[in-house]
């Protein structure tokens, strides 16, 4: 693992893989359960507003003023935080944990990004802190908590195949 191209090239292919394990389930929970979702476009309309220095919206992201492309903007910074969650999971790991991930610090730091939409999204979008705002809090977090372990089974199974497929 002495090249960095190479390094960079699979820290985004498991943060990509992840990140699209995290949507199949969110496809299935919409689909098969009639589960909520996140829409996307709401993640790029805030992301939209962030350069005009909007970074709270207490009334909420569906109220804001919808951006051009708020759509892509949102689907792009959800792959680019996946690739960035990845890149700390091998920061903290090692490079060497590329060759032979496991499963359990690949969970661990799948159910650490958790905090992410908890403590900054979620207050962000006029959701509240930990999604205390919302009609069932609770029901929020652990939904949270879950999607976002999810996440890490995603950055598991995809060092695998990398790993299996760069070996």
């Amino acid at each position: 693992m002495d090249d960095p191209s190479s390094l960079v090239l699979r820290v985004a292919g498991i943060g990509a893989g992840a990140t699209l394990v995290l949507d199949l389930w969110l496809v299935f929970l919409r689909r098969a359960l009639r589960v909520a979702t996140m829409d996307f476009a709401l993640l790029g309309r805030w992301l939209g507003h962030v350069p005009q220095g909007r970074w709270f919206h207490p009334a909420g992201m569906a109220r804001a003023a919808p951006v051009r492309g708020e759509r892509a903007w949102g689907w792009l910074l959800h792959y680019a935080v996946g690739v960035a969650f990845a890149a700390l999971l091998v920061l903290w790991q090692g490079p060497q944990w590329l060759g032979q991930p496991t499963a359990l610090p690949a969970l661990a730091a799948g159910a650490a990004t958790v905090a992410a939409p908890l403590l900054v999204l979620q207050p962000a979008m006029g959701q509240g802190l930990a999604a205390r705002k919302t009609a069932t809090p609770w029901a929020n977090r652990a939904r949270n908590l879950a999607n976002h372990t999810v996440f890490g089974l995603g950055l598991f199974l995809s060092a695998r195949l990398l790993a299996h497929l760069f070996a």
